[in-house]
């Protein structure tokens, strides 16, 4: 019981979201690469958002998905309201560290979920790696439900995008991500507290492809906060681990 008020309690924290930001302005995009994107809910009161990659495969972030604690997805019903869905198996690569996130060093944060059933109206997205080498000002778009507004959880819930640029020196262990007309310096888009997980896209001639997930932000220069910079974990050295554990689960990508 306790644990179902706890799940309950977060997804009363991602109600009534303000049609403003990822932060920063980011638009709010239910369709397109918006269709594979979910929220994820734990028992702890934690949030975070991932990626559907097959009918019942959920690709998210490692630190989102802890041991220790119970993770549903959330769906939105016919009656439009929020409906828990359960999770029946959990997988993280085995190389992940958390103490590497809050000190924003590289680490395998890539976790796999797997459903019970299909989500509603979701659509699987395509799993790649960026292409090489990933050079300052490669384009890439974000995807999340994170809160719009740092520490107000109310503000969280809605499905964001926004296109950001990389900087400082992206390779196959981390790239990081800025807005370009920002560029870190000054607020501007990036990802924020419940993003994590989410999916990160890169162009390709055959649509857009997931190359890998939201870890962390920072606000403007580094501090503490949204807005600054975005970090992202590429699939470079995780795909394969991805497509293994995949058809462990009998879900072929």
């Amino acid at each position: 019981m306790k644990i179902l008020i706890q799940l309950i309690a977060s997804l009363a924290l991602l109600g009534a979201a303000p049609a403003h930001a990822i932060v920063g302005g980011g638009v709010p995009s239910a369709e397109g690469i918006g269709r594979s994107v979910v929220t994820i809910v734990g028992s702890r009161g934690n949030f975070c958002s991932g990626a559907l990659i097959a009918p019942k495969l959920v690709l998210t972030a490692a630190h989102c998905v802890q041991p220790g604690a119970v993770y549903k997805l959330v769906e939105t019903g016919a009656d439009k309201q929020p409906h828990l869905q359960d999770v029946k198996n959990v997988a993280i690569h085995p190389a992940f560290n958390m103490q590497a996130i809050p000190a924003h060093r590289a680490t395998a944060d890539v976790a796999l979920l797997q459903l019970e059933i299909s989500p509603n109206g979701k659509s699987a997205a395509a799993v790649g790696m960026p292409q090489i080498p990933t050079v300052v000002g490669s384009r890439f778009t974000i995807a999340g439900i994170g809160v719009t507004i740092r520490g107000e959880g109310s503000s969280g819930g809605t499905i964001r995008v926004a296109s950001l640029v990389a900087t400082g020196q992206p390779g196959t262990l981390q790239i990081r991500l800025v807005d370009q007309l920002t560029q870190g310096v000054r607020d501007g888009l990036g990802a924020c507290t419940g993003d994590s997980g989410g999916p990160v896209f890169e162009d390709r001639q055959g649509g857009p492809a997931i190359i890998g997930v939201i870890s962390w932000s920072t606000g403007p220069n580094g501090s503490a906060g949204c807005g600054g910079l975005t970090g992202v974990t590429p699939l470079t050295l995780y795909r394969d681990w991805i497509l293994q554990t995949a058809r462990t689960w009998g879900s072929a990508l």
